[in-house]
């Protein structure tokens, strides 16, 4: 098990020790390996190769970044994933009904099937809710400063994106190539998803395709402050997609060309990368063998 030092409000070796009694009384051994987050890549292979070793599982205990984090160290392995989650959002957990509640959680791990699910691939590096570049990667950045010091809460990063939005910010100039067609666009940020649940809560009618396996690419058109501020509350109420400002469309496949560009800074599940250009999304069906309780009354209705 992989536990993320710094997720959430249940942090550390407290909630890891708690995880680990209850498995140990329903008769089940575990190896807990803590991990900040500079440690995170290394821990989770490390996971991966005992879990490989002994016929196990490998269960990341944490945010939506923890798990992007070994979920990445899983590909190809075969290895069946195991989720806890202990972020702020927890859209990868929520998604496929998993609760949020520490203990709750765990117990669904005692008697579980698996089943592969969906996600998203960006230069072959998996997203389990969204990748994104422009804007969105500034906000995250501007957000995790922000919880280092104020805290991890929802109302912390609705400050800080508030914050965020306040400065300037560049207008990127992108080629997308789509089905072979190649269309330019200028967006002030770009959001691909690969979250259902996330794309209902901001209002975006992309859910029902992402659900078939599908990405939801995002684009937010050129403008004013005072309408950034307004694209952020008509997200908060759930009807981002009724904007004209917002341009929506799903694929399977597509390509970013930034001209004179070879590398740009994104985001992978709020994790901050900077990857070599052109971009390519895919859309991964059924790839990653996700860990979920037998009994369907374990799930929670999100």
């Amino acid at each position: 098990m992989v536990l993320n030092n710094g997720s959430g409000q249940q942090t550390g070796a407290p909630a890891g020790e708690r995880i680990c009694e209850l498995l140990t009384r329903a008769g089940r051994s575990a190896k807990l390996l803590l991990a900040d987050k500079g440690q995170l890549d290394s821990v989770a292979r490390e996971a991966v190769q005992r879990a490989g070793a002994q016929h196990g599982i490998v269960v990341g205990a944490g945010g939506d970044g923890t798990l992007n984090t070994v979920a990445q160290a899983l590909q190809g392995s075969g290895i069946p994933f195991g989720v806890i989650p202990l972020g702020t959002f927890n859209y990868f957990a929520r998604n496929h009904g998993l609760p949020q509640n520490l203990e709750a959680a765990t117990r669904c791990l005692l008697d579980a099937r698996v089943q592969p699910v969906h996600a998203g691939f960006l230069n072959g590096h998996i997203f389990l809710v969204n990748a994104s570049l422009g804007l969105y990667p500034n906000l995250l950045e501007d957000r995790e400063s922000d919880k280092a010091q104020l805290g991890r809460s929802r109302l912390v990063a609705l400050f800080s994106a508030i914050k965020t939005l306040a400065r300037a910010h560049r207008v990127l100039d992108v080629d997308l190539d789509l089905e072979g067609r190649t269309r330019h666009l200028r967006t002030v940020s770009m959001v691909v998803g690969s979250n259902a649940l996330q794309l209902e809560h901001i209002g975006v009618p992309l859910a029902a395709a992402v659900r078939e396996g599908e990405l939801a690419a995002m684009l937010v058109r050129p403008m004013g402050k005072p309408s950034l501020y307004g694209l952020l509350l008509r997200g908060l109420v759930s009807r981002l997609g009724e904007t004209e400002n917002l341009h929506c469309f799903s694929f399977s496949e597509l390509q970013v060309h930034r001209r004179r560009r070879r590398r740009i800074k994104v985001a992978l599940d709020g994790e901050i990368r900077r990857l070599s250009l052109p971009l390519t999304f895919t859309a991964g069906r059924e790839c990653l063998p996700l860990l979920l309780p037998r009994d369907p009354a374990l799930l929670v209705r999100q």
